[in-house]
């Protein structure tokens, strides 16, 4: 069981049998009175958010929350399939639970997967990805005084704010959980 002064994001807990992620916490303590932990939660089966304040001597919860390798297949009607890399089962995850994630998504690719009771919920992106620009606007040397950004598709179909410098055909390295640039990758 987690007290209030050990939640942080990126914790799973449980509330009244469903599994919650911690998205944003703040932790306030007023002269007296005992601390309060104001929270984001993010329902991992549904993707809901909800806000939860918990008393000073409240205990959560922790999930029981697992990962296991899987390969992505292919998208069919708003569902995900999947295939586990070890004993080849397929399943799928719902399209409402990967929303955020999907542009990400890259048929044949490798990708732990988050489970709750044996049920699979999400899927855990490394941290940054590789891809391509396939459409950007040409900077033009001298638009702006200060280092400027310019949209740019790249080839997942995700638009990102982009330097001016990058052109199209450039591989760039994109944070998955921001959707943002961070350098251009040279061959």
């Amino acid at each position: 069981m987690y007290s209030i002064g050990e939640i942080r994001v990126g914790h799973t807990i449980v509330i009244e049998n469903e599994p919650y992620l911690v998205t944003k916490f703040i932790h306030s303590k007023q002269a007296r009175g005992g601390g309060v932990l104001k929270t984001t939660l993010k329902n991992l089966k549904t993707g809901n958010q909800i806000a939860k304040t918990f008393q000073g001597n409240d205990k959560i919860q922790p999930a029981d929350v697992g990962y296991f390798k899987a390969q992505y297949l292919f998208k069919e009607d708003d569902n995900y399939n999947f295939m586990k890399e070890d004993d080849y089962d397929q399943f799928f995850i719902p399209g409402d639970n990967l929303e955020d994630i999907a542009p990400f998504l890259i048929e044949g690719e490798s990708y732990d997967i988050k489970h709750f009771e044996q049920n699979p919920i999400s899927v855990n992106l490394p941290l940054t990805m590789i891809f391509e620009v396939k459409e950007t606007v040409p900077g033009v040397k001298g638009d702006t005084a200060q280092g400027g950004t310019k949209p740019a598709t790249l080839s997942n179909g995700l638009i990102i704010q982009v330097p001016l410098f990058v052109t199209e055909g450039d591989k760039l390295k994109v944070d998955t959980t921001e959707k943002r640039f961070i350098q251009r990758i040279q061959d």
